[in-house]
């Protein structure tokens, strides 16, 4: 029988490529479904808030000016390199949510999957929402997709790591960086993500993760001035109702959380579309001359 002592993992913050302790210095105990104590996740501050939506912005311009083939295999790298880490994210989903190791793995699985099928869509989109309209005079007219910016994604807090993943690769698939704020009774699958972008090939500050209090975090991020949009998807009624207030201060776009998020559903497009915003170019045909114009 062995006497030694097991190395416990210390979970940290994922801001701008980096994995910083909270500013604040502060954790809290996360506990498995029956109670018994995991690990102690970092307490982000509003400090940690600001931090990351520093890293999102200057990550912006970098990734959504990729192609979109580009990011689609940056993607399907992180998906690689999930299967590849099945066995810790199996353990770690299991003890999050309260699931026999078959149940988990087959929760992970989909998760993996989840995350290939973003991959695919992030060149297709495109086609699908954009494309020539009909003019009637000299002109033909494009209209094209571009991301919105810097999201602030709220994370489930019953699916700690499917309901994540499909929440988050569809804000980064389609051009977005991110801010995430981890489920706050299950942060660990999240925290481990972080782990996964940061040895793959995702760009510093394209996803940034936060764990803690879901509304100390939220709150700052909601009227944060440099925060172009909000997935409500891990806020219950009355904090979404809060935070979309806060939003309006600056026009946010707001993705209100659904009544019953069956995350193991195969999602549509509608994910992939809210964080979007359409360019149409006009341009003069014949005589006209060659300038034109969008808007």
């Amino acid at each position: 029988m062995s006497d030694r002592l097991s190395v416990f993992k210390t979970y940290k913050l994922y801001v701008g490529g980096k994995f910083p302790r909270s500013e604040s210095g502060r954790v809290y105990e996360v506990s498995d479904a029956k109670g018994k104590w995991l690990a102690n996740a970092p307490l982000s501050s509003r400090k940690d808030a600001r931090d990351a939506v520093v890293a999102a912005r200057k990550a912006f311009g970098a990734w959504s000016g990729a192609t979109a083939y580009n990011r689609g295999q940056v993607l399907y790298r992180v998906a690689e390199m999930l299967e590849g880490r099945k066995g810790q994210f199996v353990h770690e989903v299991a003890d999050a949510e309260g699931l026999s190791k078959s149940r988990a793995a087959a929760q992970v699985e989909a998760t993996i999957d989840r995350w290939v099928w973003y991959a695919g869509w992030t060149d297709k989109i495109a086609q699908v929402v954009g494309g020539g309209n009909p003019v009637a005079g000299p002109y033909f007219n494009l209209s094209s997709p571009e991301p919105t910016g810097v999201v602030a994604v709220l994370a489930p807090q019953e699916s700690s790591f499917l309901g994540l993943v499909s929440v988050v690769a569809p804000v980064i698939a389609t051009g977005n960086t991110a801010v995430v704020v981890a489920s706050e009774t299950a942060p660990l699958p999240a925290l481990s993500l972080a782990e996964v972008l940061a040895t793959s090939d995702v760009p510093g500050g394209v996803v940034n993760v936060l764990s803690g209090r879901t509304a100390e975090i939220a709150t700052p991020l909601a009227a944060h001035q440099d925060v172009n949009a909000i997935d409500l998807a891990g806020a219950d009624d009355v904090l979404a109702k809060e935070l979309e207030i806060a939003a309006a201060d600056n026009l946010k776009r707001v993705l209100r959380p659904q009544p019953v998020d069956d995350w193991s559903a195969t999602p549509g497009i509608d994910r992939l579309t809210a964080f979007l915003e359409t360019k149409t170019v006009w341009h003069p045909t014949g005589s006209l001359g060659a300038s034109g114009s969008s808007y």
